[in-house]
C-alpha cells in the first residue's frame, strides 16, 4: 500500500458532486469512505463510479487499473463509520443553511479533533453554518466545479474564524489529490468562480434580450472564441499576451473602451418572459429526454480536453 493510500478521507453525500469527489480522491490513492443519509444513493453512486473509471482509463486520466481505484472506496453504513480515521471530510449535503448546520454539528461531534471539515456548497458562506461549533476553526468551504473529477479547480474559502493552518492543510491535500486549489481570502457572495460566471451570464442575457445577437451566435462566440483561450489561460494572462507591451500596454490601448462598456452594463432582470424566450430554443435543440446523453457527451469532451492538457506544459 502506497503512502497516499494510508490517508483517509470521508465524502458525505453521494449525489452527483459527492460521487465525483470519491473519484477524485480514490484516483489519487486516498482511502475513501462514502456515506449518504439516503441508503439508496450509495449503490447508485458506486454504479456511476464503476462506469466512469474505465472511461478515464481509456483517455489516460487514471494511473491505476479501474478495479484498484474502485477498491479504495468503502461504502460506509453510518456517518460515524464514514468519519472514523478521516483526516479530511468533504460534505455534499442539501444546499440549505439549516441542513448544513445540522450536518456540520454532527460531523464536528463525530470526526477526529484535527480532521478538516469542508463543504462543497456553491454559495453559502461557511460562517452561516459553522459559527456555533466547538471546532469551527477547522471548517471551510471547498467549492468544486461540476464535475470535480474532470474540472480540477476548487475554491477554498474560510470563515472569519477558520484557522489559516487549516486552509494551508486543505490546499496541500487538494494538490495531493490532483486538484487545483484557489484560495478565496474572504467571504464574498458566490465566491470567485460563480461571480465571474455570473458577470459573463449577465452580459449574455442582456445582449440576447436586446437583440444584439442570437442565443446560438452568442454561444458560438464563447465556445469558438473566448473559450478556446480560456481553456488554458486566465483573463489576466490573456490580455498580457494580447498587447506587445503586456498587461499595462493592453490597458493603455483599451482601457477607455473597457470603462465605456463597463458603464453600459446594468443589471438584467431574469423575467419569466426572458427565461421562456431563451429556454424555448434550447429545448427545441435539446429535448429534456436527451439531456443525460448530452451531459455524457460533455463529460467525454472534458475527458479528452483533460487528457490533452495533462500532456502540455502549464
Amino acid at each position: 500500500m502506497d503512502e497516499k493510500s494510508q490517508r483517509r478521507v470521508a465524502v458525505i453525500g453521494a449525489g452527483l458532486i459527492g460521487r465525483s469527489w470519491a473519484i477524485v480522491f480514490a484516483r489519487a490513492g486516498f482511502a475513501v469512505a462514502l456515506w449518504d443519509a439516503v441508503p439508496a444513493a450509495i449503490p447508485a453512486a458506486r454504479g456511476f463510479i464503476a462506469a466512469r473509471l474505465p472511461e478515464l482509463a481509456e483517455v489516460g486520466l487514471l494511473a491505476d487499473p479501474p478495479a484498484k481505484v474502485l477498491a479504495r472506496i468503502t461504502l460506509a453504513p453510518s456517518l460515524a463509520e464514514a468519519l472514523a480515521g478521516a483526516e479530511y471530510v468533504q460534505e455534499n449535503g442539501p444546499e440549505r443553511v439549516e441542513a448544513k448546520a445540522d450536518l456540520f454539528a454532527e460531523m464536528d461531534r463525530l470526526a477526529a479533533p484535527d480532521a478538516i471539515l469542508a463543504s462543497s456548497t456553491s454559495g453559502i458562506p461557511a460562517s452561516q453554518f459553522t459559527g456555533n461549533l466547538a471546532g469551527r476553526g477547522r471548517c471551510l468551504v471547498a467549492h468544486p466545479v461540476n464535475p470535480p473529477y474532470l474540472v480540477p479547480v476548487v475554491e477554498l474559502c474560510p470563515a472569519p474564524w477558520t484557522d489559516p493552518a487549516v486552509v494551508a492543510r486543505a490546499r496541500a491535500l487538494m494538490e495531493a489529490a490532483g486538484q487545483v486549489p484557489a484560495t478565496v481570502n474572504r467571504e464574498v457572495t458566490g465566491f470567485v468562480l460563480n461571480r465571474l460566471q455570473m458577470a459573463l451570464l449577465g452580459e449574455a442575457f442582456r445582449l440576447v434580450r436586446d437583440g444584439v445577437v442570437s442565443e446560438e451566435d452568442l454561444d458560438a462566440t464563447i465556445k469558438h472564441g473566448l473559450g478556446l483561450r480560456w481553456s488554458f489561460m486566465g483573463p489576466f494572462e490573456t490580455i498580457d499576451l494580447n498587447a506587445p507591451g503586456g498587461l499595462a500596454d493592453y490597458v493603455a490601448r483599451y482601457g477607455g473602451l473597457y470603462t465605456q462598456i463597463e458603464r453600459e452594463m446594468t443589471p438584467c432582470d431574469l423575467t419569466p418572459d426572458l427565461v421562456a424566450r431563451l429556454a424555448a430554443p434550447r429545448r427545441a435543440a435539446l429535448p429534456l429526454a436527451e439531456h443525460p446523453a448530452r451531459q455524457a457527451w460533455r463529460d467525454r469532451r472534458l475527458m479528452a480536453l483533460g487528457a490533452h492538457k495533462a500532456g502540455q506544459p502549464a
